[in-house]
Parts: C-alpha cells; sequence; structure tokens
C-alpha cells in the first residue's frame, strides 16, 4: 500500500511539473499572440495613414476638378477656357454626372455600365453620388443644371481594400491560433466586432457578455487598438482553454487516481475476504473428502466383520491401515501453514504403497499399473504431503473415468530431475483448462469445491521446488499429469 501511495505521489508530482512547463509555454504564446497583435495594429494604423494621405489628395483632386467646371462654365475668355478644359478632359478616374433640372442625365464620365445606361440619375444611382453637393451650372436665365461627381475609383478601391485589411486584422484576431477566447469592442464597450474561442454562453445575454468581460478585464488588461479614422477598439481575451485545464489537471488526476485507489482496495478487500471464506469453505470439504476414504472402508469392514468371521484377520489388519491413514490425514493437515521438513525416502516404495491402498478402496474395474526404474530412486520428500498430492491424482483419475478404466504411473529419471507422469483414460481436459485446473475453487465435479489440485501444486511447488502440471490430454481419451522433483541433498524449506 505504501507503495502506490509512492508511486501516486511521484506520478501526480511529475505530471504536476509537466503541466507547469506546458502551461508556461502557453503563457509565453499567448504573450507572444498579443505582442504580434500589437504589431499588426501598428501596421494597420501605419496602412490607413498612409491611405488618409492619398484620400486627401484625392479630395483635393476632386475639388480642384469641380472648380474646373465652375471656372469652365464661367470662363470669360478663350485662355481661362482652354486651362480648365485641359482639366476636366485630363479627368481619368473621377466619376461626374451632369444632369438637368429633371435629373435627366445630360453627360456621364468614368462611371460604371449601369449609370452609362440610365435616361435618368435617380434610386440608389443618385445616393451613390450623395457624399458631396452637387455643382449648379446656371447657363440661361433661370435655367440649371447639376454636376454630381465622387471619390474617383482608386480611392474607392484602395477604400474596400483598407476596410478588408481592418476586418481581416480583427477576424485573425478572433480566430487565433493559441485558441484564446476574444472579443472585440468598441470604445464604449457596446458593441462587438469579433468574437471567437468563447465558451459555451450567449453573448447577446447582456447579463453573460457583462460577466465574461469582466472575468476578461480581471485575468488579462484589455488590449488598446486605435485605428485611423475607425476610433479605438478593445480586445478582451483569456488565457487558452488548454491552459485553463491544464491548471484543473493535477486535482483531476488526483481524484480519479484517488477514487480509483478507494474502488481497488474495496474490490481487492472484498475479493480476499471471499476467497478466505472460499478456502475455509473448500478445507472443510477437503478434509471430509479424505476422511471419506478411510472412515468408508472401516465401516464396510466392520460390517465384513459382522458377517464373515473367516476374514477376521484380513480385516484387522485392514482396519489398522484405515486407522494410520486417519493419522495421516491429521498429519498432513496439521502441516499446512508451518514449515514441513523433507527427509530422504525411496519415492518407488512410496508410489506402491499408494497404489496397493487405492486398490482395495476402489472398483474391481479400475486397473493399476506401476512402472518403476530398477534403481532405487532417493528423494527429499516430506512424505504425508507427498502422499496427498498422489491421493489427489488418484482420486481425479478415478472420478474421470466413472468407475472403470485404467491408471498408469510411470517413473523414471533425466539427470538431475525425477519424472513422475500419472494417466487416466477418463475423459480429458481442453488445453485451455490446462493452467485454470490449478487456481483455488476450480472443479468440474457437481459436489466438491476443487482445492485439491491447488494444494497438490503449493505442496510441489513450494514444499518440495518441483513442478506439476499437465503434460498431455485428449478429450474423451485421457490426461497425463507430470510431477518434476529434483535428486537433491535434504531440505527444510519454509512457506
Amino acid at each position: 500500500m505504501g507503495a502506490a501511495v509512492l508511486i501516486v505521489l511521484a506520478t501526480f508530482i511529475y505530471t504536476n511539473r509537466v503541466i507547469r512547463l506546458v502551461g508556461s509555454e502557453e503563457r509565453e504564446n499567448v504573450k507572444i499572440w498579443a505582442d504580434a497583435i500589437h504589431r499588426k495594429a501598428s501596421l494597420v494604423n501605419y496602412t490607413e495613414g498612409f491611405f488618409e494621405q492619398i484620400a486627401s489628395e484625392e479630395r483635393r483632386r476632386v475639388e480642384l476638378l469641380a472648380q474646373a467646371y465652375k471656372k469652365l462654365i464661367s470662363a470669360t475668355n478663350d485662355a481661362d477656357l482652354s486651362f480648365y478644359l485641359d482639366i476636366v478632359s485630363n479627368n481619368k478616374n473621377i466619376p461626374v454626372v451632369m444632369t438637368d433640372e429633371n435629373s435627366r442625365i445630360i453627360n456621364a464620365t468614368n462611371v460604371d455600365s449601369a449609370i452609362d445606361s440610365l435616361t435618368y440619375l435617380k434610386g440608389e444611382a443618385l445616393l451613390s453620388f450623395a457624399k458631396y453637393r452637387p455643382i449648379v451650372v446656371n447657363y440661361y436665365e433661370e435655367k440649371k443644371n447639376f454636376l454630381y461627381y465622387k471619390d474617383s475609383r482608386l480611392f474607392s478601391e484602395l477604400k474596400a481594400v483598407l476596410d478588408d485589411l481592418t476586418q481581416s486584422f480583427f477576424d485573425e484576431v478572433a480566430s487565433n491560433t493559441a485558441s484564446v477566447p476574444v472579443i472585440i469592442t468598441d470604445s464604449l464597450v457596446q458593441k462587438i466586432y469579433a468574437s471567437g474561442n468563447i465558451p459555451n454562453g450567449n453573448l447577446d445575454d447582456p447579463q453573460y457578455l457583462k460577466q465574461l468581460l469582466q472575468e476578461m478585464q480581471d485575468e488579462n488588461e484589455p488590449i488598446v487598438v486605435r485605428l485611423t479614422g475607425q476610433g479605438t477598439r478593445y480586445i478582451y481575451y483569456l488565457n487558452s482553454g488548454l491552459l485553463t485545464e491544464l491548471r484543473l489537471y493535477p486535482y483531476v488526476q488526483f481524484a480519479i487516481i484517488g477514487l480509483f485507489l478507494l474502488v481497488a482496495y474495496f474490490l481487492f478487500s472484498t475479493a480476499r475476504k471471499a476467497e478466505q471464506n472460499q478456502v475455509w469453505v473448500g478445507m472443510s470439504k477437503e478434509t471430509a473428502h479424505q476422511l471419506g476414504t478411510p472412515l468408508s472402508s472401516m465401516m464396510a469392514w466392520i460390517e465384513l466383520l459382522k458377517i464373515d468371521d473367516q476374514n477376521k484377520e484380513q480385516a484387522l489388519t485392514e482396519l489398522l491401515n484405515d486407522i494410520d491413514r486417519l493419522q495421516v490425514i491429521t498429519d498432513r493437515f496439521s502441516k499446512i501453514g508451518s514449515i514441513p521438513k523433507l527427509h530422504i525416502e525411496d519415492i518407488g516404495t512410496v508410489l506402491q504403497e499408494n497404489v496397493n491402498y487405492f486398490k482395495r478402496r476402489t472398483s474391481s474395474k479400475i486397473h493399476f499399473h506401476l512402472s518403476l526404474p530398477d534403481e532405487i530412486i532417493e528423494v527429499p520428500l516430506n512424505k504425508p504431503l507427498f502422499n496427498w498430492v498422489i491421493e489427489n491424482l488418484f482420486r481425479n483419475a478415478v472420478d474421470a473415468m466413472t468407475g472403470s478404466g485404467k491408471i498408469n504411473i510411470n517413473l523414471s529419471t533425466e539427470g538431475r530431475n525425477i519424472l513422475l507422469d500419472i494417466s487416466d483414460t477418463g475423459k480429458g481436459i481442453s488445453r485451455r483448462r490446462f493452467k485454470t485446473i490449478f487456481s483455488p475453487g476450480y472443479t468440474s465435479k457437481k459436489r466438491g469445491w476443487g482445492l485439491g489440485l491447488s494444494l497438490a501444486r503449493r505442496i510441489i511447488g513450494e514444499y518440495h521446488h518441483g513442478k506439476i502440471f499437465v503434460k498431455a490430454s485428449t478429450l474423451n481419451e485421457g490426461t497425463t499429469f507430470r510431477i518434476i522433483l529434483h535428486k537433491s541433498k535434504l531440505l527444510n524449506p519454509g512457506i
């Protein structure tokens, strides 16, 4: 548990450090973005200043052209007439329309085709010349003509380019790559020119907008942009959404890890208690199972003595064997949880004793075949516990063969290893269950808890430093278990 807490703390500290680094970079990005806005605003202002100079020159040209028309009308000599006529005839950019008193177009210069095709100057065409007051031309007593003019086409094109530049500047600020929430307002903070990356909310709601602008102002001082001819704009912005999430991430991570640990501890505690309960139940059933064989045998021999005195000596001998078996069982359970001692034993003799005991206590249709090498093989064993393993394998084999079949026990050596194969002709085990059958609680029987093979693996693996596993199995043909032990000096292993 302490190691888990240390791991969580180390993860939390490391993540916090990474987030601080990323957050610092993110704040630097926002600063770079804000500086870029100032530079672009300066560029826009410079462009507008340059445009204002051009506009001023254009207005002087328009005023000069208007004066030329007036002078041309009132010219008194040929020199003046020629001079002003040259000015008027050299006009290639300024749109000019002359009409009579009824707005009938008399002449038009530098106008688009839509106006050039009109007979009367009215409607939208007239509105397009509404910026400047027309020049009144008196040509005969009360008769008048009107000279309409407007900014040159060059000036209008430059104005459209500047408007696009200004609008693109605001659009770029609003939809910034730094993912910064932005609102651009007028100097009175009443009109919104552009916005971008705004969290869920309705900017048309005055209360929400006021609260959001206040939050932005509290977090960052608004950027002031003064545009020539357009007034002052305020750029309000928050730190990026990523930076905000990064600030919250360590706490969210800590909460999730804490919740995970609590759930994991609860599940582990519940599973452990359930496993402990199952182990107690399994041990009690295994005890009953262990005691069942000698007790059943003793009862059978007693019944035989009641009806047949001729087999009294054999019956007494077998009763003594069953009593010895009960003592062995008692010894087995006393050794669970303690440090077993190993003694040098002739493993062939131990196997023969087990076969002889089970032959007389199983059906005559179950045939045992023990194959031993010629040499005596001595192995460090805890005999009561090792017999328990063999007994479990024999019982499982008998159950798998449902009353009839053959059990082969083959003992051999391979270098320093001792190989013990126990085979049956039962129903077999599917390959995917080769490992799970050794797990506590696994059983294919209708009765029993499945503790036998789990105990067998612990006895062979932990107490005798060997291995037990399914060597081979074929469904409806049989199974072979293999036990590997080592030729070694006497050991006293602990659990």
